[in-house]
């Protein structure tokens, strides 16, 4: 990024400096594409996971949508802003789409559909059958949009194994740059842009395209293929394994299915979550209740309620604790202790 900064150039531009950030910009096109086995045509630039979210819902030309219940606020808003028919399907008690659910709407509408299936959850990591609605969605004649966006990264993501005519990606998931992301798309596949403007991104994006940005997001997911997962997911367990020593009763979601491995997101009875983030944070550990993106606003979980949670526990929040590939076991005990400290305290339940 240092690199790129340093040269300059905008990359429409044709003298030497432009045709240097142009080089730019395709290299790091061709490194995205190769990591994720699509062709470099199929990978479109954008300023994160929110507007290539967007650019799927709003820029398909289907004549319907079918989201989850448990997506991420990005889709369901960009779902309701579409001017098409909606249909939400509903999720188990582990956050798992209704595959059922998914074959009678299918069966029930227009051919001309998408559907849009998260990979994984943003607040639990729970890990969706895309593979399988994709199956199903292709079977009825609709296209399938994929979220990766929390899942890239963190583990393998096979685009061609899930099936998906388009995928969402963003940078600052797996390490790289906060401000772009990409949406891959399928080959063939027709979508109307959201920015007009220059034509850049095949036309799909119009506006000068940030060269550093792009440049971080492809070495930093580069980087991210090298992380070790496994190691990851046995911190979290053990982890979690410590937290139940402390909070016997405490509720961890998802438990029950295969989820990301970086991924606990717990609630106890009687703690409000923004209590507890605003505490953790006092003594130094940086915590997340529910979605992380939602401009420093804690409150109750569309997704915990999508999955039964009881009204009163989803109305308080569940904390999301998130661990990192250079996360340590001394990281890891100071959040328990700093836990056990704040369960200690009455007032950490009167607020409830």
């Amino acid at each position: 990024m240092m690199a790129a900064l340093d040269a300059g150039g905008n990359a429409s531009s044709v003298h030497g400096e432009g045709r240097a950030a142009r080089n730019l910009v395709e290299a790091a096109r061709e490194e995205l594409a190769r990591s994720c086995g699509v062709p470099p045509r199929a990978v479109v630039f954008t300023s994160g996971g929110t507007e290539a979210n967007a650019l799927a819902l709003r820029g398909c030309g289907s004549e319907r949508l079918i989201v989850s219940a448990v997506e991420h606020a990005s889709v369901q808003v960009a779902a309701e802003q579409s001017g098409r028919p909606v249909d939400r399907l509903p999720v188990d008690g582990n956050g798992i789409v209704d595959l059922a659910a998914l074959a009678r709407s299918l069966a029930a509408g227009p051919r001309a559909t998408l559907v849009s299936l998260m990979l994984a959850n943003n607040e639990t990591g729970a890990i969706q059958p895309v593979a399988v609605a994709a199956e199903l969605a292709h079977a009825h004649g609709a296209i399938v949009h994929c979220d990766a966006a929390q899942a890239a990264g963190r583990m393998a993501v096979d685009w061609h194994g899930l099936g998906a005519d388009l995928m969402t990606l963003s940078a600052h998931k797996f390490g790289g740059p906060q401000g772009v992301g990409a949406l891959l798309v399928r080959p063939g596949m027709s979508l109307s842009p959201l920015i007009a403007g220059g034509g850049q991104e095949f036309h799909l994006r119009g506006g000068t395209e940030n060269v550093a940005a792009i440049c971080g997001m492809a070495a930093a997911f580069q980087a991210a293929l090298g992380d070790d997962a496994g190691a990851v997911a046995v911190a979290r367990d053990r982890f979690e394994a410590r937290l139940r020593a402390v909070s016997p009763a405490i509720r961890i979601f998802a438990e029950e299915v295969r989820r990301l491995p970086n991924t606990s997101c717990f609630a106890h009875d009687g703690i409000m979550a923004e209590t507890a983030v605003m505490a953790l944070d006092l003594m130094g550990v940086a915590v997340s209740s529910g979605a992380a993106c939602s401009s420093g606003k804690v409150g109750r979980s569309q997704v915990l309620e999508a999955m039964g949670v009881p009204a009163d526990l989803a109305r308080r929040g569940a904390l999301r604790v998130s661990l990192g590939w250079n996360t340590t076991e001394g990281d890891l005990t100071q959040l328990i202790e700093a836990w056990r400290e704040l369960v200690s305290r009455p007032a950490a339940r009167s607020a409830a």
